[in-house]
């Protein structure tokens, strides 16, 4: 057979020798019979010096399946033999978070994004002054559960396993007590909840028990009575459950822990912990410290969750907590001192910020000495002159505008309502709510209008687990107004100055100010 001329146009070989020395041409000679159409054809010189294709170059190859061609129906596969270009891009992936309003922002992260990324990433683009105990949440609102993230989880795989019509979303907001039991374990974990290990005896007290499972990783027994709803059934049943490494197992025959008496419940690498809000009402538990187990292969329906019901708050945080530990082991105590490494870690400016004219040249003064002012070279004595000098200010103008003849026209917004803390008209029980949510810790605190007494505010403080409320009632003295808690004994010249006394006095109150509750609108 003997290729059409056009073929050695295209390929444009040169003569070349062979072996013995006699010149050949570029058409190629078959000394048979014409090989069939079926049988390849050897085109030679198709590479290029360094190895790779040239698709200019490249004849039309005749397609024997026209029918399963482009959309044109052309029977030629033009570069049919190009190898197709790989994705060099890093793979991608879009998270949509909520805030604690009705407003969301979606963020593009890396696929193996973590959600200490994606909480990073949100503390810049809404101007947070900090990152600490920021948190996402994974929330199911028709299913009233609720569970935090771990710092080193992956985003990505947590929305994989939710319901692709469902309401489940990502929440953010502060957490104060993601990692509170590794400073207060008294707090998380009673001691009549706490055993030794039944296969290893170590003889240590229930706090050195403690102290070792936060130190050292190691895993006692978590024990106690839990109210669970059978399988089915709106019934609720009370058993005696036992927490260890291998699982969480339940007992057949009372307390009894022997090994025959045990029946396993969950595997703890298989299953994820949510709180359960208004379990009463939606799923008519005894009491309302519910929480619920599903494993990774479970679907989000009240049929396949294994919900429990606590005696106490005190009792379901301690399982809760437990339960966390036991999972993530010594991961989670690197996520606490990774937090704590830098717990007020300062945003960096961003590029397109601009300074005002000769502030790069500016430095702090100290004007107070007889011998002149002199620069102050330590930053932080400098930042201690800089809030004495703001305080110092707000003093002068409020005993300005607080004058009974005074003429310099109405007095300013008060200070108190650009603060983060103060929540305006919230109620009582949202005030509560907001508290909780965010860990009622000792000393979280807000502020906010009194909804009984007009023009007073009211003081809502966490301490050991519970929130008590204290009034700020406005009053005057020699003419001039103060705000005092405490009938006239303390007097504050407003609210920012009440809560910066309180946050390094504790004066009536039974713990010092300590975490403000914020909400942020993303």
């Amino acid at each position: 057979m003997q290729v059409d001329r056009g073929w050695t146009e295209v390929f444009n070989d040169p003569p070349r020798e062979d072996m013995h020395g006699e010149e050949t041409s570029n058409q190629v000679k078959s000394s048979g019979p014409s090989a069939p159409r079926s049988q390849p054809l050897t085109i030679r010189n198709s590479y290029s010096s360094k190895g790779d294709f040239r698709p200019s170059s490249m004849p039309s190859i005749p397609n024997p399946f026209p029918e399963l061609c482009s959309p044109s129906h052309s029977p030629v596969r033009v570069g049919s033999l190009v190898g197709s270009a790989t994705a060099t891009d890093e793979d991608t992936h879009v998270v949509r978070v909520f805030g604690e309003d009705t407003h969301s922002r979606s963020v593009v992260v890396s696929s193996m994004a973590t959600a200490r990324d994606v909480c990073h990433i949100l503390v810049e683009s809404t101007h947070c002054t900090d990152e600490e105990n920021w948190a996402l949440l994974e929330q199911h609102p028709s299913l009233l559960l609720e569970r935090c993230l771990e710092d080193h989880e992956v985003v990505s795989q947590v929305q994989s396993s939710w319901p692709q019509d469902g309401d489940t979303k990502l929440l953010f907001r502060k957490n104060y007590a993601k990692y509170e039991f590794f400073k207060k374990p008294a707090q998380y974990f009673p001691e009549n909840m706490i055993s030794d290990c039944t296969d290893v005896k170590t003889g240590m007290t229930p706090s050195q028990l403690v102290q070792s499972m936060l130190k050292c990783g190691s895993c006692p027994e978590i024990q106690g009575y839990l109210h669970v709803r059978e399988a089915g059934k709106k019934s609720w049943k009370k058993l005696y459950f036992v927490l260890r490494r291998s699982g969480l197992y339940c007992s057949t025959k009372g307390s009894s822990k022997e090994p025959r008496h045990l029946q396993c419940v969950a595997d703890l690498a298989d299953v994820s912990v949510y709180t359960v809000g208004n379990s009463r009402k939606l799923y008519n538990s005894p009491k309302g410290h519910t929480f619920c187990m599903k494993t990774s292969r479970g679907k989000f329906h009240s049929q396949e969750l294994k919900l429990l019901c606590a005696d106490s708050e005190q009792s379901k945080t301690c399982w809760v907590t437990a339960f966390r530990l036991f999972k993530n082991g010594k991961q989670l105590q690197c996520n606490y001192l990774l937090a704590q490494a830098n717990p007020n870690l300062q945003i960096p400016p961003r590029n397109n910020t601009k300074r005002a004219d000769g502030e790069e040249s500016m430095v702090a003064m100290d004007f107070s000495g007889k011998s002149g002012g002199r620069v102050i070279l330590n930053p932080r004595e400098a930042e201690s002159a800089e809030q004495e000098e703001g305080y110092n200010w707000r003093k002068r103008e409020a005993l300005r505008y607080s004058l009974p003849n005074s003429s310099h026209g109405s007095r300013p917004p008060a200070v108190h309502q650009t603060q983060p803390w103060f929540h305006g008209g919230v109620s009582r029980s949202e005030a509560q709510q907001l508290l909780e949510e965010q860990g009622q810790v000792d000393g979280l605190f807000l502020i906010r209008d009194s909804q009984l007494h007009a023009q007073c505010f009211v003081l809502s403080l966490c301490h050991q687990r519970k929130i008590k409320h204290y009034l700020l009632i406005p009053c005057e003295d020699g003419g001039r107004q103060y705000y005092t808690m405490d009938d006239g004994e303390t007097l504050f010249i407003d609210l920012l100055q009440l809560v910066e006394f309180h946050q390094i006095n504790r004066g009536i109150l039974p713990v010092c100010l300590k975490h403000p509750c914020i909400r942020v609108a993303l």
